[in-house]
């Protein structure tokens, strides 16, 4: 059964698969996505903090341990956000659910907004970007991080026992649902290529300020086989994007 979205992590041996790879050393979140957001994103202290696809809620933990002023996560996926209110628990954060899809947030409201590996799983990105512009207050920062564009044209079908060695890019400006074997099974991702989320996030009133493509450092990894295979292929497009302040003639 092939699954969208937040039903995907809705799968209960799916989910479990999810946190128990989620506990691993050197997963690439920790050492390639995440450093980069938290760099972009810079200080979170006196940040009011809007989290879409918050997970299980302990990037949260961190914003807040970190003199974050306020801390609101939300996500689709029900399983996700029973975890993320279970590790809020005793902050100040806010975990709830809702789509994506389907965000209706308040005017100038947030300091900063991050969405961390989760957009690509939304067909139509013009909503919820307009949704996160309307949001943030003037400045604010918008983070967002996605599956680089060359892993989610890339045939992961292909892949045969062991690590995989070869990635094979193909349709790669055909943006557009793809199907992806993970964790056991069967999740749609949607593949846009790298300008085309460039165009989506100035589209929706933001300027961009900076486009990482999450390049590996040799601090973040205990494994030094490891950091020498993730610099082989871009896992992980990372933009921020500014509200501009608006000056009154």
């Amino acid at each position: 059964m092939i699954l969208e979205g937040p039903n995907f992590y809705d799968d209960a041996a799916i989910f479990d698969n999810y946190m128990k790879r989620r506990e691993r050393a050197d997963t690439p979140n920790d050492t390639l996505e995440l450093p980069i957001v938290e760099e972009l994103l810079g200080s979170p202290a006196g940040q009011d903090f809007l989290d879409l696809g918050c997970g299980d809620g302990r990037f949260g933990v961190k914003l807040l341990g970190r003199e974050a002023s306020s801390y609101i996560g939300v996500d689709g996926s029900e399983n996700m956000i029973r975890a993320a209110q279970e590790n809020l628990s005793g902050t100040a954060g806010i975990a709830m659910r809702m789509k994506l899809e389907a965000l209706d947030l308040q005017a100038a409201k947030y300091s900063r907004v991050s969405a961390r590996l989760v957009l690509h799983y939304i067909e139509d990105l013009t909503h919820t970007l307009r949704e996160v512009a309307k949001s943030l207050k003037q400045n604010g920062l918008f983070v967002f991080s996605v599956e680089h564009p060359v892993i989610t044209s890339s045939d992961l079908a292909s892949k045969e026992s062991g690590l995989r060695q070869n990635w094979t890019v193909d349709d790669y400006f055909n943006a557009g649902p793809r199907v992806t074997s993970w964790m056991g099974g069967s999740v749609v991702k949607h593949h846009r290529a790298v300008e085309d989320y460039f165009a989506a996030v100035r589209a929706a009133g933001l300027q961009v300020e900076s486009l990482r493509e999450a390049r590996p450092r040799r601090e973040n990894f205990s494994d030094e086989a490891l950091f020498l295979r993730r610099k082989r292929i871009p896992l992980f497009l990372i933009i921020a994007a500014r509200k501009p302040t608006r000056t009154d003639a």
